[in-house]
């Protein structure tokens, strides 16, 4: 006689998150877009919601993942073909995100609120998957630098604003929409781009920008190096400029950029990062010779943007599943998410995911009002920077601690949380590590007095709204004022910033409950050294509300 096995019924396994509306279940989402001026967007935002929270679209997020890139350097007669092969999900999700204007909309459709609505698409795009939001941010930043020779805008700037998405190898006048990376570090130097040595010469009698040059030399981190072009640096007879070089050559023939090999990185599995080298690759130049870091800055600074972005995506996409999973598991006779120690943690962690989404939104809206108002550019240059540092560093920190609510389901890989964790440290990596934006924000506080004006603005305009507040942001301006040791000091300096600027934006648009418990815990220094150490008395509960999803 059989017996059935006790093993067959699976008791007290939360279901996945899945066929959920990211946007729509996001409550400081949907305040901060109506806030900083993207509501006109909701539509849009609620349909791309609904596709990105499908199980279709998530499985493409997974499969990206679990089957990477591969190089293919050689055809099978030995020729250089330089290819890199994707699964086809990858493509799936570059075509949803070229599509719906990622890359593009500020850009091909500006209006008040552009770039908030961009970066919201961006924002539940990421909770998907974030390796392809790589070559969509290049893409997206690399306008500004473009417009630098109005020349080469003229053909480029309408193929990388395309919201088409064409992942052929072919040349891009044979395609309706193109992408463009970003070639800068080289293995001496790293963020230390004056070290570059990758030579540029000119290929015929004209030089200067907008002329033909011939580059030989390597780049030691390219990624999505199947790009139709790219933005790099080489050295001429007067320094460091900036050039566009093609994949293919404008005759048709492939430029010579030889793909060494890809790199075998911890995170960021579904997107191809190599290394290269110039063998004779024919480029442009772009902007004033021997000023290349001043032209390609602006793309640096609007990538650094989205680090923001990318890092408060990873933020909500690990509370939501932290909530939602300890809204399902039962422990000790009650949801895991009644049990006090753990309310703690999950409203500790929605806290930092709020305070980023806030961030994120509002520095969007500065980017938008700096198209014709100098004092929000200024604002949006050194609190780009501020944020990028913190808001980047605080990611590892959450998804560890939305990894261990799972328990030991969280560490292994048939769920989300190891790929996220893996993808944590990324976006405080790229465009400049902790220190080098640290450093950058205090260049900026010595040679760029409107952008510390600007900030100081945005502080002291919610000045007497909370004494802990006013009291945070006096000793903040006495820390500044004093210029002893400031290399020294610069983390802790662009720390306390930060958390200024988080604490201004949520006690003028999120609930008391919210405010309160950001300046109990961050400000007022009612906190431990971990996350899940919020002090009592807070409304908990109202805080897990908002993180929550179904």
């Amino acid at each position: 006689m059989s017996h059935p096995s006790p093993t067959l019924d699976v008791l007290n396994q939360p279901p996945p998150l899945e066929d959920y509306n990211s946007y729509t279940s996001d409550i400081p989402l949907q305040e901060a877009v109506a806030r900083e001026g993207g509501s006109w967007a909701t539509e849009d935002l609620t349909m791309l919601g609904a596709l990105l929270g499908s199980a279709e679209m998530i499985e493409h997020g997974r499969l990206a993942n679990a089957h990477p890139p591969e190089a293919r350097l050689f055809d099978r007669f030995g020729h250089r073909v330089n290819q890199v092969r994707y699964h086809p999900s990858y493509h799936v999700l570059m075509k949803t995100s070229i599509e719906n204007g990622i890359a593009a909309q500020p850009w091909s459709h500006p209006r008040p609120g552009s770039t908030v609505a961009r970066l919201t698409k961006s924002f539940l795009m990421g909770q998907v998957e974030q390796g392809h939001g790589c070559p969509v941010t290049m893409t997206f930043a690399a306008v500004p630098a473009l417009r630098a020779q109005p020349e080469i805008a003229a053909i480029w700037e309408p193929r990388v604003t395309s919201w088409h998405y064409d992942g052929a190898d072919k040349p891009a006048d044979q395609k309706a929409g193109c992408t463009l990376g970003m070639f800068m570090t080289e293995k001496q130097g790293g963020s230390d781009v004056r070290t570059n040595i990758t030579q540029a010469t000119p290929d015929g009698a004209a030089s200067g920008p907008g002329a033909s040059y011939r580059l030989v030399g390597h780049k030691w981190f390219c990624s999505a190096p199947m790009s139709d072009a790219f933005l790099t640096l080489a050295q001429t007879a007067k320094g460091l400029s900036c050039f566009l070089v093609p994949r293919w050559h404008p005759d048709g023939t492939r430029n010579p950029m030889w793909i060494q090999r890809l790199k075998d990185k911890v995170g960021n599995r579904s997107n191809a990062s190599s290394e290269i080298e110039y063998h004779g690759a024919w480029a442009q130049m772009v902007g004033e010779e021997g000023r290349g870091v001043r032209t390609i800055i602006e793309m640096v600074q609007h990538t650094r943007l989205d680090c923001v972005a990318g890092s408060a995506s990873q933020m909500r996409h690990a509370v939501a599943q932290a909530v939602h999973h300890a809204r399902h598991r039962e422990t000790f006779g009650k949801h895991i998410a009644q049990h006090p120690a753990m309310a703690n943690l999950l409203a500790d962690l929605q806290l930092e995911s709020e305070a980023a989404t806030a961030v994120m939104l509002r520095l969007g809206r500065a980017y938008d009002e700096g198209h014709s108002d100098p004092e929000a550019k200024a604002f949006a240059r050194i609190a780009t920077a501020i944020s990028k540092y913190h808001i980047c560093k605080r990611c590892p920190s959450v998804l560890y601690e939305a990894m261990e609510v799972h328990g030991g389901n969280g560490y292994v890989d048939d769920g989300p949380m190891g790929r996220l964790y893996r993808d944590a440290p990324l976006n405080s990596i790229w465009e400049g590590s902790g220190n080098v934006i640290a450093l950058d924000v205090l260049r900026a506080m010595s040679r760029e007095p409107d952008a510390v004006a600007a900030f100081h603005a945005e502080l002291t305009a919610v000045m007497g709204a909370d004494r802990r507040y006013d009291a945070w942001v006096q000793q903040l301006m006495v820390e500044l004022r004093d210029t002893s040791n400031l290399e020294l000091r610069a983390r802790r300096l662009v720390e306390r910033m930060a958390l200024a600027f988080e604490a201004s934006l949520l006690l003028r648009g999120a609930p008391s409950a919210v405010s309160d418990a950001f300046l109990a815990s961050r400000i007022a220094g009612d906190h431990g050294s971990e996350l899940g150490t919020l002090p009592a008395g807070l409304d908990y509960a109202a805080l897990i509300a908002r993180g929550g999803c179904v």
